[in-house]
């Protein structure tokens, strides 16, 4: 029986050359530059549309009745059920 052909991890053929300047460039990339927001965005305001986006759904939640809040899942699980039965 002869030896099963080895598989690529990726589905791109690549060149040895294209690969090896792949991995030196994934290995040498400054891990701190990929922690950092993009240029031109104002750090503070980021910060506050964080915080907005964290507290705003426990908010909505205190400011729902449980029986409103029942509605609210009962209409997402039947829309969820749906695109189920559709696709």
């Amino acid at each position: 029986m002869p030896a099963m052909p080895k598989r690529s991890r990726t589905s791109r053929s690549e060149d040895v050359n294209e690969a090896a300047f792949r991995i030196v460039q994934e290995a040498t990339r400054d891990r701190d530059s990929d922690q950092t927001e993009k240029p031109g965005k104002n750090p503070a305001a980021v910060a506050l549309g964080r915080l907005g986006g964290l507290k705003g759904g426990p908010a909505r939640k205190a400011a729902l009745s449980p029986k409103r809040r029942r509605e609210i899942a009962r209409k997402a699980a039947k829309a969820r059920w749906k695109k189920a039965e559709q696709g």
